[in-house]
């Protein structure tokens, strides 16, 4: 059962998304990543109050995905990554990115904080960020 609702459509954008955002980091970040999309899509909290949708989600302006600039993110979407998408949008999720809203890239080490947020751990090259439960309850309640 989908904890979020998608469209055949949405699968295919957020598997675009997971791919441009973290293929690099194989298939374990693209699930990272992609707890994080759908993390957003179904809290109601912070940056993330009325998108609610998967492709409101993507196209977030300001405080989006930078990949949905790129032409890479334009490119069909592939049986792995939907099948990664598929599985993100069922509730699997992976530490450290289970109740994360945020990651980045940083050229160092991870900062303790990121936009007044903390880290919850490091996957590769990427850094996670959760929420504290006073500020999204949300992002931690079950499916």
């Amino acid at each position: 059962m989908a904890v979020i609702k998608a469209t055949e459509n949405d699968i295919k954008v957020l598997a675009r998304l997971m791919r441009a955002e973290a293929e690099g980091e194989g298939e374990l970040g693209m699930l990272m990543a992609g707890n994080v999309m759908v993390n957003r899509t179904r809290v109601d909290c912070l940056d993330f109050r009325d998108v609610n949708t998967i492709d409101r989600m993507a196209f977030q302006s300001p405080g989006g995905f930078e990949a949905v600039q790129k032409g890479y993110f334009y490119q069909a979407a592939r049986e792995r990554e939907v099948r990664l998408a598929r599985k993100v949008v069922k509730g699997e999720r992976h530490h450290p990115a289970e109740f994360a809203l945020w990651f980045f890239r940083p050229e160092g080490s991870c900062p303790a904080q990121w936009w007044g947020q903390w880290n919850s751990g490091r996957y590769k090259l990427h850094c996670f960020y959760t929420p504290l439960a006073s500020e999204c309850p949300s992002v931690y309640s079950t499916y």
